[in-house]
């Protein structure tokens, strides 16, 4: 018999073994079930939300950079937070000019400032819509695209003109089935001019980022005046340079604020690699936490199957001397009974996966919270389990190949 035959013939009489004892083949099971439906649920949420987290940050580009009156840390530290409140200074259109005049590794850097307020259309009211002031150069530092009409120019900011530039769902809201360009939204009262609408670009966590109306910064100082909420965003003269150019601003800032050597800044510069980075920290955490999970789920349920694996050896031990007599090797009884416990864990394997499946759809339909399932996480969790019941079927499967085949002829239930 040959090897290739000797394995079809394996595979068909474990099938054939977990076909027969369906009840207990499953809670066998349930061990590995867990730890599979575990290991993949953890992964298609976070695999979902590093495809957030890229589409997010993607308005930086691989050169963009923002500076903000705190840093991004990965961890959340109350006190820390307070003591920033009360040391960092809020970001300042003098500042904005020096920088904007000194700096000479950034090919822009803009201003923006927001804040949420009623804005209304006609007879339409929309509660607390992001109201930004934004330099007319924003549009090219954040990558933010226009689907009708323009964005701001110099001019319209210098002369601080009442134009605005809105989200798809302010158009969608307010102007489902006519032109937009010219007709006019009232942010807290005060009407402006329409001049364009970006292009849509969905909802995360069940929040739209379509539902904001941007507006001339210097009409939105002239508003709401301009000591508070203030950050920047610049970009670098090209992508080799991001770093450098992020070091010539903390410098400039730093000289602007007096900031002595060794004191700590008191501001935050960051780039999408910061927040990359951050988040990488975070869902290592969860991994790490996830990883322990599956692991006591995996080693329980390997060692039922073991346990199993030992009672189905007794039981078939007047077959195996019946196949030895008529000239069955070590190797066959050993491979039968090794390939046996490992398909039984690919089974569990497969139902996890499904299983898996079911709760991430649940969860991109039900929540917020976006979930995907890569190929690699189902190879991996049946790969996983397939070599769990191979660990674990190795010691009743070479208790079987080491049986005296008188001895197992002999025995009886």
């Amino acid at each position: 018999m040959s090897g290739t035959a000797s394995l079809w013939e394996a595979v068909s009489v474990a099938a054939a073994s977990l076909r027969s004892s369906k009840l207990r083949s499953f809670l066998t099971l349930l061990g590995i079930i867990l730890a599979t439906a575990t290991l993949i649920a953890v992964i298609s949420v976070i695999h979902g939300m590093d495809v957030y987290i890229a589409e997010t940050v993607s308005d930086m580009g691989v050169d963009g950079f923002r500076v903000d009156r705190f840093p991004v840390t990965g961890r959340f530290d109350p006190k820390k937070f307070v003591e920033m409140l009360k040391k960092n200074p809020e970001l300042n259109p003098a500042e904005f000019d020096f920088l904007r005049t000194k700096a000479t590794l950034v090919s822009a850097i803009g201003m923006q400032a927001s804040r949420r307020v009623p804005v209304a259309c006609g007879s339409e009211q929309m509660d607390d819509i992001v109201v930004s002031g934004v330099s007319p150069n924003i549009a090219a530092i954040t990558n933010t695209r226009t689907a009708l009409g323009r964005f701001f120019v110099e001019s319209d900011d210098r002369r601080r003109l009442a134009v605005a530039f809105i989200g798809n769902d302010i158009k969608e809201k307010c102007f489902p089935s006519v032109d937009p360009i010219g007709r006019i939204v009232r942010v807290e009262g005060r009407p402006f001019e329409v001049i364009g609408v970006a292009r849509a670009m969905g909802s995360v966590f069940g929040q739209s980022r379509d539902a904001f109306v941007m507006i001339p910064i210097q009409t939105y100082f002239k508003m709401f005046g301009s000591r508070r909420g203030l950050r920047y965003a610049a970009k670098a003269i090209g992508p080799e340079y991001l770093y450098q150019a992020q070091d010539e601003i903390r410098m400039l800032i730093r000289a602007w604020r007096g900031l002595r050597p060794g004191q700590e800044d008191n501001f935050g510069v960051f780039s999408s690699d910061t927040l990359v980075e951050r988040w990488n920290q975070l869902t290592g955490a969860i991994a790490a936490t996830a990883i322990g999970v599956v692991s006591v789920f995996m080693v329980v349920g390997g060692v039922v199957i073991m346990n199993i694996m030992m009672a189905v050896v007794t039981e078939r031990t007047h077959e195996i001397g019946i196949r030895k007599s008529v000239g069955a090797r070590q190797r066959d009884i050993l491979q039968q009974f090794l390939v046996e416990s490992a398909l039984l864990a690919a089974a569990g394997g497969v139902i996890g996966v499904l299983l898996a499946w079911a709760v991430s759809l649940a969860v991109r339909n039900l929540t917020p919270v976006p979930s995907t399932i890569p190929v690699y996480a189902v190879a991996l969790g049946v790969g996983l389990s397939a070599t769990v019941g191979l660990f674990f079927g190795i010691y009743p499967a070479r208790t079987a190949a080491r049986m005296d085949p008188i001895a197992a002829l002999r025995f009886e239930k």
